[in-house]
């Protein structure tokens, strides 16, 4: 597997246009971390990523969604009833440690490979303007297999309304 390093120089914060192009891939060299496309990205940005922050000290990530009631699961989600369905959330919260360990230097692929608990507070409705993303490393552990485990929360615009503890993603080679 390619190295992520010998690609990418690590910025401390992405934009929209970043993240697009981590959907198409390589940018993190062959075969390594990509985010999913639209309407899959559920990020429209990244504030702050960092090796050696958040509630560890062993790296962070803050990442935002803005919301417009347009977004494609209000209208189906539930019908008379639109809310951001928290499964969506929670995917997001592992796409960001996927790309947290390739922008750290984790060659291979990210997968959600499990989480330990997920509790619910409140919805994510069309009328909020931004759901912010706060990501915390856990553990992270490299070799053959880099696994990353991170707790998490979602913010719609100030108020918490769900967090995860114990989300791990894997890196799995390529079959490119």
């Amino acid at each position: 597997m390619s190295n992520p390093r010998d690609f990418h120089a690590p910025q401390s914060s992405y934009t929209r246009e970043d993240l697009l192009k981590s959907s198409e891939g390589g940018y993190f060299g062959p075969g390594n971390a990509q985010l999913p496309a639209p309407p899959m990205l559920m990020i429209d940005r990244i504030t702050e990523i960092s090796l050696n922050g958040g509630e560890f000290g062993k790296g962070h990530v803050i990442a935002e969604l803005d919301i417009a009631p347009g977004l494609w699961f209000f209208d189906c989600h539930f019908l008379g009833d639109p809310v951001m369905p928290g499964c969506l959330g929670l995917d997001a919260m592992w796409q960001i440690v996927g790309y947290w360990l390739g922008w750290s230097g984790s060659p291979g692929k990210g997968r959600a490979v499990g989480v330990g608990e997920v509790k619910f507070r409140g919805d994510i409705k069309p009328d909020i303007k931004r759901v912010r993303y706060e990501v915390s490393m856990r553990q992270v552990r490299r070799g053959k297999l880099a696994v990353g485990i991170a707790d998490g929360s979602v913010f719609a615009d100030d108020a918490c309304v769900y967090f995860a503890k114990d989300m791990r993603v894997g890196m799995i080679a390529s079959a490119v």
